[in-house]
Parts: structure tokens; sequence; C-alpha cells
């Protein structure tokens, strides 16, 4: 679908950014990315047990803390990874601009295969120059337990399109967790962000709700980037999903997850509830659930992984919430302290939101600055 990237290419333009906003924005953004790989790193040691399992080998709290997975505690899964390719792409997209090219699906297809060679690999390939930094990083290299869809979808150069979707059966729910950085793209008008989020989606999960769920996600995430409270959000998504097909399996989801709110305590038997098949649609809702009830981050993660369903991806759906929700600060310093490859996610999110606010100064058609397209080569 090249339309709306053909009609819509000053959607990214010409906002002003004060120094307050800019602060307020970086911190949004750094916490929506360390938000989601924190609560990747805290469900990845419960991923796949049951809640019998996780209080027997936790205690009858749960797991209240990190604990050690892949070999060390505070290690993410290719959920993680794939987000920050996601954010990789993004920047790429908006350098690659200069040169009249503006098709951002086709930028983030480059990204996340980028990101399946590091699944490929032993490490780095400093002969192909186009890689950017976020590639010659050799702890990505590191092979984190991911999906079958993720590996088929990207296995070779063909993209997916909602037409032609990747995958078409495929429900699961790892497109929308690496769909969060779309919600950061503030200066895009709501559904152009839905559209992008649903389209890079379908390179890897092709079935309607997967890549809708993933684009209620993003606009979700946008809304509180934006400064408007959580259930404000949720009522932008639905508000934006009517007018698609087959929207309504995610409008349920959603409706569903805001319903249990008002049904008494929170406890790991309501989020299994919401998790049900550990769908796209209903981990976004239980997602959205976690959020809401929390009384602070850290008691919003514990929730989001303390349960029969994938405790992973509902940790890093929840914890990209409550990033864009509050901030970087509101996160759990102890956790941010042993969270595997926090530089790095810093480092990117530190890039992301001055190129959003500050783009012009470091490229345009008539120059650009070596250092900034040595990070982010425009081919």
């Amino acid at each position: 679908m090249d339309g709306p990237w053909e009609v819509k290419v000053g959607a990214t333009a010409g906002a002003v950014w004060g120094r307050t906003e800019q602060q307020d924005f970086r911190s949004r953004v750094r916490g929506t990315l360390l938000g989601l790989a924190v609560g990747d790193a805290l469900g990845a040691p419960v991923d796949g047990l049951g809640i019998d399992g996780i209080r027997e080998e936790y205690g009858a709290e749960g797991l209240v803390d990190l604990a050690p997975a892949y070999g060390r505690r505070g290690a993410v899964t290719h959920l993680t990874q794939l987000t920050l390719f996601s954010v990789d792409g993004l920047i790429r997209a908006q350098v690659r601009r200069d040169t009249g090219a503006w098709h951002p699906p086709t930028d983030l297809h480059r990204a996340y295969l980028r990101w399946a060679a590091t699944q490929r690999d032993w490490g780095p390939d400093l002969r192909r120059k186009d890689d950017g930094w976020l590639a010659r990083e050799e702890w990505l290299y590191a092979r984190r337990d991911p999906s079958k869809a993720l590996l088929l979808g990207l296995a070779d150069a063909t993209m997916g399109t909602p037409e032609a979707p990747k995958n078409p059966g495929e429900l699961g729910p790892e497109a929308a967790a690496r769909s969060a950085p779309f919600g950061l793209l503030v200066g895009w008008e709501p559904q152009l962000v839905v559209q992008l989020a649903v389209e890079c989606a379908a390179q890897t999960h092709g079935h309607p709700t997967a890549y809708l769920a993933a684009g209620a996600y993003a606009v979700i995430v946008h809304a509180l980037a934006l400064g408007e409270s959580l259930d404000g959000a949720v009522q932008r998504g639905f508000a934006l999903l009517a007018a698609r097909p087959g929207h309504q399996p995610v409008s349920d989801a959603l409706q569903h997850a805001l319903g249990a709110v008002r049904q008494g305590l929170p406890g790991p038997e309501r989020v299994a509830e919401l998790c049900a098949a550990g769908t796209a649609e209903s981990l976004v809702g239980a997602a959205v659930y976690c959020a809401l009830v929390a009384a602070d981050v850290r008691h919003g993660l514990t929730l989001a992984v303390n349960h029969d369903g994938p405790s992973a991806a509902t940790g890093a759906l929840t914890g990209a919430l409550l990033g864009a929700l509050h901030g970087e600060t509101a996160l759990p310093p102890a956790w941010l302290a042993e969270l595997e490859g926090r530089p790095t996610i810093l480092e990117l999110a530190d890039d992301f939101a001055m190129e959003m606010t500050q783009g012009p100064a470091l490229h345009s058609p008539a120059g650009a600055s070596p250092g900034w397209l040595a990070r982010y080569p425009r081919a």
C-alpha cells in the first residue's frame, strides 16, 4: 500500500520543540524502550511456566524480582531485540527521506532483515557498510528463542504486506510487541501510526487480528506519548480500529480488559483469563489491564508476568505502556541496573529523540552530519 506514504509526506514535518517538550519526550522514549526491555527481562525466566510452577520456583508471591534466564539476571528476549531494530528502521526512514524516497515499511523491513541476520551469523560483519551501528552490537547476536513466525517471515527478502502477508494464519504477539516505537512518532497523525504498525506487522504476522492488534497497541502508545491518560488512549484505539474490517476481536479484547478493571482485586487468575490463548489481541488487552490497575511500575510488571500465559510478551507490552505513560524515572532503578543492553537501549532512545526533535540539524537533502550518516546510512 503505497498510498498513505505518497499522500502524507508532510506528516512528520514542522513541529517546533521547546526545551521542556524535548526533555519530556526523551523521557517517554527512554521509558518506553527501557520499560519494554525490563518487562521482557522480568518475564523471561518464567515464560511458559504456569502460575503453580512459578510459585513452586519463587514462593507464594511468585516472581517479584529479576531472575536468571539465558545464564544471567536481566537478560532480554527476541522481543527487545526486534523492538530496537524497529527504532533503527524508523530513524533510517527519516534519514533516507532526504533522497526523495519515502516508504517507511520498506525501511522497517530492511531493519528486520538486519535482525534476522543476527540470528544466523556468529557476530557483526564489518564488511556490510550499510548495517549502521546497531547491527554491530555483539550482544544482539544472541539467539533468544525467536518464534518460527519471525524466522519464516524474514527468511527471504520478500516483504509481506496486508494484501499479501507473510504467515497469514499467525496470531502471535511478537509483531505487536515490536510496534511500541511506532507510537513514539508523536508528529504523525494517529491513523498513519496505525497504518505503519499494520503494514510492518504483516511482514511476519499476517492474520488480520495480529496486525490490527499491533496497530491498536501502537496508537495507544502514541496517545500516551502525547500525554493522554491510559483510558483516553484506549478510547483513541477503539475509534481508529472501528473503521477497519476485522477489528472486532481486537476491540473485544480491549473492552474485556476495561471491564476486568472493575471486577475486584487484580491477580494471576484475572491476567491469565485475559491472556486466553496467548494471541496478539489477548496479550495487548492483558497489558492494558495490568497498566490500568498498576499501583506503580513494579506492581504492574509483576502482575504482567505471574500467570499461566506468555510472561515475557505480556511483561514487554505492559512495560512499554507504563514507560510511555510515566517516563523513565518511574522505572525500578535496581532492575535497570542489571538490564542487559541498557547502554545500547539508552543510546538508541536518545538518537531517536534527537532525530524526531532536531532532525533538520542532523541531515537535509543539501547535506548531513557525517557521523549521523555513519550511524544511520541512507542506503
